[in-house]
């Protein structure tokens, strides 16, 4: 109102002017977002990971409530039965319900992604915004950590990790998520020290604003598109790193299941049970692959310097 108070005293002129400033501001949050939704609908491999990857996620929500039978209770009657009405999917060497346990593996290795993901993102958006913002010696500090941490292998890190602690499914997200954050650091950083010379920040700046509120206010929410497909992509990479981890024997331990687990259970068996290992491998194959194609959709619509 104050400023609407001041173009009027200024003459007609000036209160025109305002007030369609402020007509043509208004839209510029649904126009970007109409153009988002467009160019994600251009975007058909991303529709498609999309549409998958919410699939799957239900499946797993819902794996009570889908599994035909408890991925715990076996049968000695029927081992190692083939893909039949009964069984969809087949069973296993102890005569448990392969679909059963996929579906349950689904909700295990979910939550390991999304969980240490989220470790991941809380760790790299913090060590790259002060690095990023603060500059200088803390700039320097930081990223030298992150090029060490650089230097380590991230499986072998996460073998040695596993190996001195029990493993465990809380213990298996903490580590991957710990073992994940130094990329997304690196593009926070990049993202703030473009952010933090922009006439917005400088004008918080001018003002008085401390440095929290320039910072969680004006400049992360500005920087969060990065961050964002980072995460989507890094689910991908955490699903794959704990059915490896699980493959390997160091991740969620049976009787517990996972699509790792799952995949070495058939590895013994795969010339007389091909079931037991296609079955995982492709829930895991097209997991990772619909999450790439969903994260590759974001960054291409979010992103207006990638459109054409």
């Amino acid at each position: 109102m104050g400023s609407l108070k001041l173009s009027a005293d200024r003459g007609p002129l000036a209160l025109r002017t305002t007030v369609q400033a402020g007509w043509r501001l208004a839209p510029v949050a649904s126009f970007r977002q109409s153009v988002f939704w467009r160019q994600i609908r251009r975007n058909r491999l991303a529709l498609v990971g999309g549409g998958v990857v919410l699939m799957m996620s239900l499946a797993a929500l819902l794996a009570p409530l889908l599994a035909p039978f408890d991925p715990a209770a076996y049968d000695t009657k029927q081992i190692l039965l083939p893909p039949s009405p009964t069984h969809w999917l087949g069973t296993d060497q102890i005569g448990r319900d392969v679909l059963s346990r996929m579906l349950f593996g689904a909700r295990i290795s979910m939550a390991v992604g999304f969980v240490s993901v989220g470790i991941a993102v809380v760790i790299g958006t913090l060590i790259g915004s002060l690095a990023g913002y603060y500059g200088g010696r803390v700039d320097e500090l930081l990223m030298r950590f992150v090029d060490l941490m650089l230097n380590f292998p991230r499986l072998f890190l996460l073998l040695t990790l596993i190996a001195l602690l029990r493993p465990s499914i809380w213990i298996i997200m903490v580590v991957i998520g710990m073992t994940g954050w130094m990329g997304l650091s690196r593009l926070v950083r990049g993202e703030i020290l473009t952010l933090k010379s922009r006439e917005f920040v400088l004008s918080a700046r001018a003002l008085g604003a401390l440095d929290r509120r320039i910072m969680f206010r004006h400049i992360l929410p500005n920087a969060l598109v990065p961050v964002l497909v980072s995460a989507v992509l890094g689910v991908a990479g955490a699903i794959l790193a704990e059915s490896g981890l699980s493959f390997l024997g160091l991740g969620v331990q049976p009787p517990t299941p996972s699509w790792g687990n799952l995949l070495n259970d058939g590895r013994a068996n795969i010339e007389i049970a091909w079931w037991l290992s296609i079955f995982p491998g492709l829930a895991i194959l097209s997991t990772v692959l619909c999450y790439n194609l969903l994260g590759e959709g974001l960054r291409d619509a979010l992103d207006p310097r990638l459109r054409q």
